[in-house]
């Protein structure tokens, strides 16, 4: 993986920071493999069991967390270096996962980048944040989820809004309607994931994987569905080591010792 992007380990918790400030942290062939790179390392880490992902912004003069697709490489014709096989744009947004991903936005993240902000599980934003799908005032499609994802995370009406005339959301309005997690003041986005993300990891992990397989299906999943993967769920917890870790440690008023398995 090159420096573009990096992924660090932070106890349980695994941090890929996008690394292209001078560029917006524009998405070109390098960040898009680097991010499914760092994926991979998260899934396959038995020891980490939840994700931030944060960009870098320094020397911006205005944060922006992602500016979406590198329009220069695009224009060269290097667009399909965008996508990767197993994650799409940016080599996340239909990346499957069993780990949830947390996003640390200070900034503005527009067209892919907000894409790659909806595909993340938890997101947190500073208030001088924003969100944005600008792609029709170039004569583009958001082509990365967005068109979905967004009316499921705020409701058809705003999305449409935002989706026509391309206009950003300032992340104020954002938490109101439910994509943000939790609003933090400007320069505070990834101590607060990485704060939400202990919060996480002190449960027990397969409880959180299984859990957020069900939450996710909620969105088109029908409830007799629905309920099968709430029993199929159930059954893998109920069978695992970490449920006698949980009710010894309950008994014995005690923080209990996951292993995740």
């Amino acid at each position: 993986m090159s420096d573009i992007v990096q992924y660090e380990v932070h106890g349980r918790v695994g941090v890929i920071t996008l690394n292209r400030p001078d560029a917006r942290n524009a998405v070109n062939g390098d960040v898009a493999s680097g991010v499914e790179a760092a994926i991979d390392q998260l899934e396959a880490d038995p020891e980490v069991w939840v994700g931030v992902l944060r960009a870098n912004t320094e020397g911006q003069e205005k944060p922006v967390f992602c500016a979406g697709a590198d329009l220069k490489a695009i224009n060269s014709g290097q667009a399909g270096g965008l996508n990767t096989r197993k994650g799409g744009f940016a080599g996340f947004v239909y990346r499957e996962r069993t780990k949830p991903v947390i996003v640390a936005v200070d900034g503005l993240a527009t067209a892919g980048g907000c894409e790659i902000v909806l595909a993340a599980d938890l997101v947190v934003a500073t208030t001088r944040s924003a969100f944005g799908l600008a792609e029709v005032k170039r004569n583009l499609i958001a082509g990365a989820g967005g068109l979905f994802r967004l009316p499921r995370a705020i409701g058809q009406a705003p999305a449409m809004e935002m989706i026509l005339t391309g206009e950003p959301l300032p992340a104020t309005r954002a938490y109101e309607l439910g994509l943000v997690s939790r609003l933090v003041e400007p320069g505070q986005a990834f101590e607060s994931a990485m704060a939400l993300a202990a919060q996480i990891t002190a449960a027990a992990p397969m409880a959180v994987w299984e859990s957020r397989k069900v939450v996710l299906a909620a969105a088109y999943a029908d409830d007799d569905t629905l309920k099968q993967m709430t029993n199929e769920a159930m059954g893998k917890v109920m069978s695992s080591e970490d449920l006698k870790a949980g009710l010894t440690a309950f008994i014995e008023q005690r923080a209990p010792q996951w292993k995740g398995r």
